[in-house]
């Protein structure tokens, strides 16, 4: 169901954000507000890509999976961007898998009404070729981050990111799908979290997240946290990564 000029400015994706009341209420006709759970498929990879998400309060993991079904996630999106950043080069199979890993709500849009709204609105094609910048810089480092740093950097700085995408102090995650994303062991993944919670920097429970100490876990964090974070601020203008 299509929304109104007023419904969308309630949405925080920063893309939207942008957009002048004119050009936005063009596109509200397409756009369709969503709520999304926890590993709800988006689209996979080599397959069609049906709808483009505006994340708002939820944000998606761009996944690759390997021969022995493992996946390792390769990018995130939250409400700094959208989803399906190959259709701006022109593709038309997915490259990753998109799942949801912070369950939320979106505004989303069938890919040909993306396609053609980009084409017809200069504005919407500017902001979403600075934000495949600021993706394409987030996956380079994340390269390098799960090259090299430790895995209590690394779930310091993932859970920096999707603090920063959520509404609150609280979200869910279990440790299992926190595993996946971080490419490690689960039982390694519940050691680390156990240390940040006697340590005082976040509460872990049944899945539950809530933040204690954001200063703490940005001192814990590796270097990639606050690059991509500037990065995006270059591009964009907002602190998110």
């Amino acid at each position: 169901m299509a929304i109104t000029l007023g419904e969308a400015r309630l949405y925080t994706n920063h893309i939207l954000a942008r957009l002048s009341d004119e050009h936005l209420e063009a596109l509200c006709p397409s756009l369709e507000k969503v709520h999304s759970h926890l590993k709800e498929l988006a689209h996979e990879r080599n397959g069609v890509i049906p709808h483009v998400y505006f994340p708002s309060t939820s944000a998606f993991s761009n996944l690759i999976y390997l021969e022995d079904g493992s996946a390792i996630e390769v990018g995130t999106v939250g409400n700094e961007g959208f989803s399906g950043v190959e259709l701006l080069v022109g593709a038309s199979l997915a490259t990753e898998t998109c799942v949801c890993q912070i369950e939320g709500y979106s505004l989303k849009i069938k890919k040909d009404d993306f396609v053609n709204a980009l084409s017809e609105c200069e504005a919407l094609r500017h902001l979403a070729d600075c934000y495949l910048q600021g993706y394409l810089a987030q996956l380079s480092q994340l390269v390098a981050c799960n090259r090299k740093h430790s895995l209590e950097a690394r779930f310091a700085r993932w859970m920096l990111v999707t603090h920063d995408r959520v509404r609150g102090q609280e979200f869910f995650l279990t440790h299992e799908f926190l595993a996946e994303m971080l490419g490690a062991q689960r039982p390694s993944v519940s050691v680390v979290a156990a240390a940040f919670q006697k340590a005082g920097v976040l509460q872990y429970s049944r899945g539950h997240v809530k933040i204690l100490d954001r200063a703490r876990l940005e001192a814990d964090a590796c270097e990639c946290y606050a690059c991509v974070r500037q990065q995006f601020k270059r591009v964009l203008g907002i602190a998110h990564g």
